[in-house]
């Protein structure tokens, strides 16, 4: 058939093909105003990991990425991607099924299913500033004027997406938790250790002055100790500091690398002032022997006191770090019940589907006269 013959058709039977467009738009309409389930959703906009001061003691060392971040409760800002792999996770989706009761109103028997559905229905949008904006699809059943309570499911379409922001912070506040545990722990350790040590050092300097009948150090020698222990304290701190960040880093992390580096070149500069080195500050090979003694006995006191005093510190950082109960998340709009439905788009997808007839009902007529046309040849042949 020529395009003639086609918009010949057409004007023949456009009357029916009207008639047919205005009464499946007719249908269309009411099908999606009165039988079609409707569907809201609250969107909640949550700001970009913020560039803080780090919120934990040691555990501020592990600021580097991946589980260090939990720790300090600090991502980079490209971390926003995590926050939606978190709240597209499984904990996340058990976190608001139980708190909204959802099995329910998914008519599930298990949480698995349950949790399929919502995830299904869950929206998220990252924009290039690192917002993340939040929004779940909540839908009513059929012929929700008459079936459905249409407030209800927008209220809860609001509770569905605070509570996905309030599992993102349950979960992330869980892992600072965890990880300052660990680190208080690791601390604790050493912190038990450094003080019996320094007790013992303690005794053994009281029974070497009561023996010997010495008290004090040269003031220039005591300067010197009192430099050694600063840097002894720094070394540990140092230890410490990788001890923690290694067990969860690639050998080629930069902050491990920078760390070995730093610890390498603390304990050069450490070596100098060995008690038998005389090319730092002071030649204690010149100090007489029992001052010696009391340097070496001195020196250990004051670097396992300056180690402790540090310790303790940390420990304190790591308990209240552990313990405390701050919000990590930071909401921009919490989600509010919607004024207006999603879908279905009543105009909209009427149109749509008006034209999808329209030209459905063309089609038929042009196939149909082709057919005919076709048969009146065969049969004059």
């Amino acid at each position: 058939m020529t395009l003639h013959d086609i918009i010949h058709v057409l004007l023949i039977n456009w009357k029916t093909i009207i008639k047919s467009t205005l009464g499946a738009s007719i249908v269309i309409f009411f099908y999606l105003w009165l039988i079609s389930p409707v569907t809201y959703n609250a969107q909640v906009t949550i700001l970009p990991p913020a560039e803080a001061d780090q919120i934990s003691g040691l555990g501020s060392i592990l600021s580097g990425s991946g589980v260090g971040d939990f720790l300090t409760g600090k991502f980079a800002p490209g971390n926003s991607q995590l926050y939606i792999q978190i709240l597209k996770s499984r904990t996340a989706a058990e976190y608001v099924i139980r708190k909204n009761n959802l099995l329910a109103f998914y008519d599930e028997e298990t949480e698995y299913e349950a949790i399929r559905n919502l995830q299904k229905d869950l929206g998220m949008d990252l924009s290039k500033e690192g917002i993340i904006t939040l929004s779940v699809n909540v839908s009513t059943g059929f012929i929700p004027k008459i079936f459905s309570d249409t407030d209800s499911i927008k209220i809860l379409s609001a509770l569905i997406s605070n509570s996905f922001v309030e599992a993102l912070d349950s979960i992330n506040r869980e892992k600072v938790s965890y990880r300052a545990k660990r680190a208080r722990e690791y601390i604790e350790a050493q912190l038990i250790q450094t003080k019996t040590e320094l007790d013992s050092a303690e005794m053994r300097l009281m029974k070497f002055q009561k023996e010997n009948k010495t008290i004090s150090l040269p003031e220039q020698l005591s300067s010197v100790i009192e430099s050694a222990a600063k840097l002894k304290a720094e070394i540990v701190n140092t230890e410490i500091e990788i001890a923690l960040l290694e067990p969860n880093s690639r050998p080629d992390n930069k902050n491990l690398q920078s760390l070995r580096k730093k610890l390498y070149q603390l304990q050069k500069e450490y070596e100098k002032f060995d008690i038998d080195s005389d090319d730092y500050l002071i030649a204690f090979s010149n100090v007489p022997v029992l001052g010696m003694e009391l340097a070496k006995l001195m020196r250990t006191i004051k670097i396992k006191n300056e180690v402790y005093i540090l310790l303790q510190q940390q420990y304190y950082k790591e308990r209240i770090q552990e313990n405390r109960d701050v919000p990590t998340i930071d909401i921009l709009d919490e989600a509010i019940p919607p004024k207006k439905q999603v879908s279905p788009r009543l105009v909209y997808t009427t149109a749509i589907g008006s034209v999808f007839v329209l030209l459905l009902a063309s089609l038929f007529f042009v196939i149909k006269e082709k057919k005919i046309s076709i048969f009146k040849k065969e049969k004059s042949v």
